[in-house]
């Protein structure tokens, strides 16, 4: 695998996982109303969350990929419509991070099987894998050595990504309250989706 193409995926994956979604509401909500102590359950239970539905997508568009040239590409033009979609609704967002504080005693367990319940069982979280990684795979490489980098790269990201917000919402509770930065935030992570779906769209175009 190219250096550039896996710093391309490194780069993108950081971008999205930082875009406030049903999972970090949670692992947020969590943090507001127990703390830190949350963090690593949390953290846990999104990675495994993330790692089965990614290894259920990458499943999918390896029998794909296997299947027919055609079907690929035109999996990777509907992936891509897919990412201007979400870019274009993430930018109208707007400010708002709808998060209660959740109190209720749990126990660490507990809180991971819920973020793993939530992060995997997400229909969209399916949905976004199957249009997103085929952007970065090469049908001519081998497939699983892909699928391992892939997976290891989004997985460790998606783990420090939600351990990251949990900390924050714990100890400066007012930045994740902050309409204004989250509002930056959903319209950044807009523009660069919208701007992925077009760059792939344009070079499929010129191929």
């Amino acid at each position: 695998m190219p250096l550039e193409t896996w710093a391309a995926f490194v780069a993108a994956s950081a971008i999205l996982l930082i875009i406030p979604g049903p999972t970090i509401l949670l692992v947020v909500s969590y943090a507001l109303g127990q703390g830190w102590r949350t963090a690593l359950p949390m953290a846990f239970g999104v990675a495994l969350g993330d790692f089965t539905a990614m290894t259920l997508s990458m499943l999918g568009i390896g029998a794909l990929l296997a299947a027919s040239a055609t079907v690929f590409t035109i999996l990777k033009i509907v992936g891509a419509g897919y990412l201007i979609y979400l870019g274009i609704k993430l930018f109208r967002a707007g400010g708002t991070l709808r998060a209660q504080p959740r109190t209720d005693a749990v126990s660490a367990s507990r809180m991971a099987a819920h973020a793993w319940l939530v992060t995997a069982l997400n229909p969209k979280s399916i949905t976004f894998f199957v249009a997103f990684l085929p952007q970065f795979l090469d049908r001519h490489a081998d497939f699983f050595t892909q699928m391992l980098i892939f997976e290891a790269t989004f997985l460790l990201l998606a783990f420090a990504n939600a351990f990251g917000y949990a900390l924050v919402a714990a100890r400066a509770r007012a930045v994740v309250r902050n309409e204004r930065a989250i509002r930056v935030l959903n319209r950044t992570g807009g523009t660069l989706l919208v701007g992925a779906g077009i760059a792939t769209v344009a070079m499929r175009s010129g191929s």
